[in-house]
């Protein structure tokens, strides 16, 4: 095709689920209740970080920046979702497009890597307790935390970038309910054997690098716990580490099925099966699964649920 025909696409429309009503009314009413079940869980664990000194540990300030990834890219997804359910005309703006990609891709990849310092956190903590107060400073924690998002931004740049280059000539319906990388192209008139590999590459050396130092870190907590004399010590180290593991599985088997696969094996179905995991309902789980599970975490809400209670007396 004429590389001129690049910009011929102004908009593209997302086909979304389905286009009978009947089951669009009760998709929109479970994912608006996702949704804020997702915004207020994640805004509440960065507030009751942020409120009570005895979460101002490495440990739960990972946390709160893994609660503010899952509410941001959640938002970049799930209001234009909802949207859509409710609209005739499902488009999404050619910039919109673009944006919502770059901040999904960003955040993701961020959120690997947040995985992975989480992982290592518990790793020092548990095999080296007394390099702890160094090895996890301020000054380190903060420079890992930067490291990740910045490494989630220059990433998906390059995704972005290379993929809104390309020539869409053709059909402008994308068989997705967001813009990501795999539907987008498919939609592409042009020749995407690079960012095919783009993809394979970049997101293989993420998912697959912090995936691999995730393993090392927890077969190395095992070792270290199986050595505990006391029964108590084990399982308080083995509950520590449990809820972690739980959010690495949920989170790393949606995204490698996605992304780390061949083009010719995606399916539109169960991509966006998968996908409706690990956009809308997997940001909403982790606030349950560090919270219910984490008896600091229920402590300080409790205190802190009894501090306003006082105020109103």
């Amino acid at each position: 095709m004429p590389e001129e025909n690049h910009t011929a696409v102004t908009e593209f429309i997302l086909s979304g689920f389905s286009d009978r009503l009947e089951v669009e009314l009760p998709l929109f009413g479970l994912f608006l209740l996702i949704y804020i079940t997702t915004l207020v869980g994640n805004a509440g664990i960065i507030v009751l970080v942020w409120l009570n000194a005895c979460l101002h540990s490495p440990m739960y300030y990972f946390l709160s920046n893994l609660s503010f990834l899952d509410l941001s890219y959640s938002s970049a997804i799930a209001p234009k979702m909802l949207l859509n359910l409710l609209a005739q005309r499902k488009t999404i703006s050619f910039f919109g497009c673009a944006t919502q990609m770059f901040l999904f891709a960003a955040l993701a990849d961020a959120e690997c890597l947040i995985l992975a310092v989480m992982a290592y956190d518990r790793y020092v903590a548990i095999c080296h307790p007394l390099l702890y107060t160094i090895t996890m400073s301020r000054q380190a924690c903060t420079f890992m935390v930067a490291g990740a998002y910045l490494s989630g931004v220059l990433t998906s740049l390059v995704h972005t970038s290379f993929v809104f280059t390309l020539s869409f000539c053709g059909s402008n319906t994308i068989n997705h309910f967001f813009c990501d990388i795999p539907p987008l192209l498919e939609l592409s008139c042009s020749k995407t054997h690079i960012n095919e590999v783009l993809l394979f590459t970049l997101c293989g050396f993420i998912q697959t690098s912090t995936f691999l130092i995730i393993i090392i870190s927890y077969a190395c907590i095992l070792g270290t716990i199986l050595q505990f004399h006391a029964t108590e010590s084990r399982h308080k180290a083995f509950s520590t580490c449990t809820s972690h593991l739980m959010a690495v599985g949920l989170f790393y088997g949606s995204l490698l099925f996605t992304y780390l696969r061949p083009s010719s094996s995606y399916s539109p179905d169960t991509d966006k099966i998968i996908a409706v995991f690990y956009t809308v309902v997997f940001p909403m789980l982790n606030p349950m699964i560090y919270s219910l599970r984490n008896k600091e975490v229920m402590e300080a809400l409790r205190r802190l649920i009894e501090r306003k209670q006082a105020t109103l007396k």
